[in-house]
């Protein structure tokens, strides 16, 4: 039988400021949050962001590669067109259920088009954007609601033409002896090698698979216009509440995958985000230690036990631009001596890469940076002992943080251009291996701040086997932690000229988490600002 009752923490902390249903077990049956949202509603992107993009990337192919420090290529003919494509929509299996239809990032990128089987075409000469948008059947319309006329196509998205899509050999045949490029290039992510689009008559046309259109596209995705940054505060803010509301409803005996409904709903219901940014890691105990926790074969459903610590590394996505951000604290809102500890090193690890970032840093010395304050810091615990200097030598810092501090971030969680020739290429030594990109940072990159600590029983027991790393770590103090899991915290911000922009406002001091989780703080702009906020 369900009864209400204020939750209170362990310790004789402050009670939460809700009163909800719970069963025999004291365990939640209802939510009922405290939170404010600042966000209420759908952000109203405006389609000028994709023209400005539109140019930016035809200024950088102009340019060509050696723009960048490549080799030059020839020069583009007369008359050449860039040509990317949408998605098609897909059906899961042999079955006709079609999955909610996500674009394609490059594609959503130059255009802002929602709807799959287009083509995008950029006049190289002229400038012009057109689109070839899908014909479909008549009888598609009493499943899917009127079809849009080419006029209502070309004010939606602005651009200078419209077209059927089966119009586009016609167009490409009208021009003489066009010459096509298209997006050929591989993605440092995945392995997987982007190839350019596939359309009717394409054996007439002169297509171009070099890597010019695939550079200048991806070059530009690195460096965010203020349009883009707009916007991804938007989903950062929308995202950062929503884990707020996580924080304060978490109680011991709810399900993991409780916690992670509730963000999701949060994220559509008070900011429009109908898609995650992917797949949603709700960690709790020695679940924190999996890395990408939440998988199908680890579905998030773990009864959360009194004395946990939570890792919650969940963000939304809004027209196709990603949030990713980690918040992890004690499920009954009060931090243990040891989890106080992790915690904070990660922390010390957080403010530390924060406060040094501007242009001209390498990615790869805040990595660095990250390994010491942590072991600074497990160091005054007496989990590790020795000198610090050695440690770092003996790569001690990879066996807690195995991998990189963080990422490109934009039209994809792990975004383009991490990799690309004419910047330093992937370190090979464990633990710097991980990094997504070793890039010199410069103004209008936007990248993820994400270190963390954990107990992973299959490095830990390649460290203690390693008598190089093995000196350093104190194995009765360790043997407090085998189960405990681990901490992350993680902020998406943006380099600016002098230093750089927080764009994720969740807690980050214990007090802060703390007054969070028990219900005293109920406001992002309650927050401290650690680093620059807008």
């Amino acid at each position: 039988m369900a009864t209400q009752t204020a939750i209170t923490t362990q310790g004789g902390s402050a009670p939460k400021r809700l009163r909800i249903e719970v069963d025999q077990q004291g365990v939640p049956t209802t939510f009922d949050v405290t939170i404010k949202p600042t966000i209420t509603e759908a952000y109203p992107v405006k389609m000028s962001m994709h023209a400005e993009i539109r140019r930016n990337v035809l200024e950088r192919f102009r340019a060509g590669s050696a723009a960048l420090g490549l080799p030059q290529e020839p020069d583009v003919p007369a008359g050449s067109v860039l040509l990317v494509q949408a998605t098609q929509q897909q059906t899961r299996d042999d079955t006709d259920h079609e999955p909610i239809f996500r674009q394609e990032s490059n594609f959503h990128y130059l255009f802002g088009v929602r709807e799959p089987g287009a083509y995008g075409v950029i006049d190289v000469d002229t400038r012009r954007a057109i689109l070839f948008m899908e014909r479909l059947p008549e009888e598609y319309q009493m499943w899917m609601g009127r079809h849009k006329t080419l006029e209502e196509f070309k004010a939606i998205y602005e651009v200078d033409e419209v077209r059927w899509h089966d119009e586009l050999p016609a167009f490409l045949g009208s021009r003489a002896e066009p010459t096509v490029y298209v997006v050929n290039g591989p993605n440092a992510d995945s392995g997987n090698t982007f190839t350019g689009p596939e359309f009717p008559d394409s054996d007439k046309c002169k297509i171009d698979t070099s890597t010019r259109f695939f550079n200048a596209l991806i070059e530009a995705r690195v460096f965010k216009t203020e349009a883009e940054i707009e916007l991804m505060r938007h989903v950062n803010i929308v995202s950062s509440e929503a884990h707020l509301a996580v924080m304060q409803h978490c109680h011991p005996g709810l399900k993991e995958y409780q916690l992670e409904s509730l963000f999701r709903h949060w994220c559509y219901y008070h900011g429009g985000a109908r898609f995650m940014a992917y797949t949603c890691i709700c960690g709790t105990g020695p679940n924190c230690s999996a890395l990408h926790y939440g998988h199908a074969g680890a579905p998030n459903d773990r009864a959360i036990l009194d004395g946990d610590t939570c890792l919650f590394d969940m963000g939304g996505e809004y027209h196709c631009y990603a949030s990713d951000i980690t918040n992890s604290f004690p499920a009954n809102g009060t931090f243990t001596d040891d989890q106080k500890m992790v915690y904070e090193a990660v922390l010390a690890a957080n403010l530390a890469v924060m406060a040094s970032i501007k242009p001209g840093v390498s990615w790869v010395d805040m990595h660095e940076l990250a390994y010491l304050k942590i072991l600074e810091k497990l160091k005054e615990s007496g989990l590790v002992v020795g000198d610090i200097d050695s440690m770092m030598k003996a790569n001690l810092g990879s066996v807690f943080m195995p991998h990189g501090l963080g990422h490109f971030m934009g039209k994809d969680t792990h975004d383009v251009g991490g990799y690309m020739p004419h910047r330093p290429q992937r370190p090979t030594e464990f633990g710097y291996k991980g990094l997504r990109t070793a890039t010199v940072l410069q103004a209008g990159m936007c990248i993820t701040v994400e270190p963390g600590c954990y107990f992973i029983e299959h490095l830990l027991e390649k460290a203690l086997a390693n008598p190089e790393q093995a000196k350093f770590i104190d194995q009765t103090v360790l043997e407090r932690f085998r189960s405990f899991g681990g901490v992350r915290l993680e902020d998406d911000v943006v380099v600016t000229a002098d230093g750089v922009e927080n764009l994720s406002w969740t807690p980050r001091s214990v007090e802060e988490v703390e007054g969070v989780c028990q219900g005293r703080i109920t406001s992002r702009f309650d927050l401290e600002c650690a680093y620059v906020r807008k």
